[in-house]
């Protein structure tokens, strides 16, 4: 469960480790200088990461994002009961992670190294929500590209960040400001189909 004690000790961790990369490099940070610069032991660092680069790709909210897909409407499609659940939280989540998104998503781009950790992070976060989907009923392919749609959607709109020529709304665009353009590209008028017809 995420307490708020736990997500304070996971911030510190975050915000030192990130000074850290950013100073003396991501390659030439080790685990134990994160945990001695935050004042708490290595055991402590790999209970809320389990790896070095979990800093960077990982977050709690798997669990929440997939009970907030779940309280949508039953008689809606996979898809929208996905993009509904992230834009029912991300107000939530972004008041947490806004400080530290930006910089994170930069030292990621730089190091090609870390894509496979976000790719492995972002498929623990379509198994859970695919899980919640099948569980109430969805066909599990609907409910995979349902949830790989709105993941890649949000990921590719993170990633422009740190793209030069990444499009984003503007240079002081927020988490969540970026989080729901990225969703209201995946609303029917958007893709340009209108619910129950087929193009």
């Amino acid at each position: 469960m995420v307490t708020p004690k736990s997500l304070r000790t996971r911030a510190r961790i975050l915000d030192v480790a990130l000074d850290l990369f950013e100073h003396q490099g991501y390659d030439m940070t080790t685990v134990n200088e994160i945990a001695e610069a935050a004042g708490i032991t290595q055991m402590t660092f790999f209970r809320h990461f389990p790896t070095k680069d979990a800093v960077l790709v990982t977050d709690p909210y798997d669990p929440l994002i997939a009970e907030a897909v779940g309280a949508q409407p039953l008689d809606l499609p996979p898809l929208q009961r996905v993009r509904l659940g992230f834009l029912s939280i991300v107000s939530g989540i972004a008041s947490v992670e806004d400080a530290t998104a930006r910089r994170r998503v930069a030292i990621v781009a730089r190091h090609p190294s870390l894509r496979a950790a976000v790719n492995a992070s972002t498929q623990d976060t379509q198994d859970a929500i695919v899980e919640r989907l099948t569980a109430d009923g969805a066909p599990r392919l609907d409910a995979v590209i349902a949830t790989a749609a709105v993941l890649g959607a949000v990921t590719a709109a993170l990633l422009s960040w740190a793209d030069p020529d990444g499009i984003t709304l503007d240079e002081d665009a927020s988490l969540e400001d970026l989080v729901r353009h990225a969703l209201d590209q995946l609303t029917p008028t958007s893709t340009g189909l209108i619910t129950g017809e087929r193009p």
